[in-house]
């Protein structure tokens, strides 16, 4: 196996809360190599988390960040708007069209979840044919359809992943808000020097890296919403685990306490237990990936 000689793994529990719950929804959990510790960091805003981790790169350029928030839309979409690549739909993001996909009044109905004066609310009829492929990336469509799937360890991996599609911007399980509001920073962080996987060629050994990741994928089955699930859950891990018995006893009461810092800590351990296959990461070559981007499974590198 490579050696990735990463100096920080950072797992990130996004939001994308327009208010002040940002800071009580955004949770990163960070491994330090240099000291072998693991902390759970909390209360700051969308643009502040993307200026600390600009900030700890500079520190630590061998640093792998992992972003639970969709980084592309499928590719029928960006071609509908004339665009080739996700890094130009993220610049079509950031210069407002993100925002008026999310208002009230935007007419297009399918970004769905939330009525407005325009729009019901309620997924349109495009998207619930067969399996729904036509809302989901094929990202999306390896986890949920397992029929299309003939390697045994992925079908053995994913059982039971359900993932939501990123047209969804309201109700249970939306991703599409946080999104929206979270590919802005990945042009902040591209023009800082983070390569951002598939559309860059990653670097672990000289340049910070940023992968898709899906908490759930890292989680398992557990219902993360109960505290007294994620207690048994950790408590399983710390008989189970070294890195987890080597945890503070602050970083597991916040994992206990928060859904969301529980899912940044758990994404932070499992990225980090897995951290050598980072340096295997290539840059896509296929039309589709660079337009929608994959999402990182750990285990699964090729």
């Amino acid at each position: 196996m490579v050696q990735s000689g990463l100096q920080r793994v950072v797992g990130v529990d996004w939001s994308g809360d327009k208010g002040p719950g940002q800071r009580r929804k955004i949770w990163a959990g960070v491994w330090t190599a240099s000291t072998g510790r693991v902390t759970l960091e909390g209360g700051r805003t969308r643009e502040e988390l993307i200026a600390w981790l600009i900030e700890m790169s500079e520190e630590t350029p061998r640093m792998v960040v992992g972003f639970d928030f969709t980084f592309s839309y499928p590719a029928w979409f960006l071609k509908e708007l004339g665009i080739g690549s996700a890094p130009e739909f993220w610049r079509l993001v950031a210069d407002g069209q993100g925002e008026k996909w999310l208002h009230r009044d935007c007419e297009d109905v399918r970004f769905w979840g939330v009525p407005g004066s325009q729009r019901h609310g309620k997924k349109p009829a495009e998207f619930s044919g067969e399996h729904a492929h036509r809302m989901l990336r094929r990202a999306e469509t390896v986890l949920k359809v397992r029929a299309e799937m003939t390697d045994p360890l992925k079908i053995a991996r994913i059982a039971g992943i359900a993932p939501k599609s990123v047209f969804q911007i309201g109700g249970a399980g939306a991703v599409g808000t946080a999104s929206l509001r979270g590919m802005p920073g990945l042009l902040v962080l591209r023009e800082a020097g983070f390569r951002i996987w598939p559309y860059d060629e990653p670097d672990v050994k000289r340049a910070p890296t940023v992968v898709e990741i899906y908490t759930r994928l890292m989680t398992g089955a557990v219902n993360k919403s109960s505290e007294v699930a994620r207690t048994a859950y950790l408590a399983k891990k710390r008989k189970e685990s070294a890195m987890y018995a080597g945890l503070s006893r602050l970083v597991m009461a916040k994992a206990r306490a928060s859904e969301d810092a529980f899912d940044a800590l758990v994404t932070a351990m499992v990225m980090t237990e897995h951290r050598r296959e980072f340096a295997a990461l290539r840059k896509t070559e296929e039309e589709v990936f660079r337009m929608e981007g994959q999402t990182w499974v750990p285990g699964l590198v090729g």
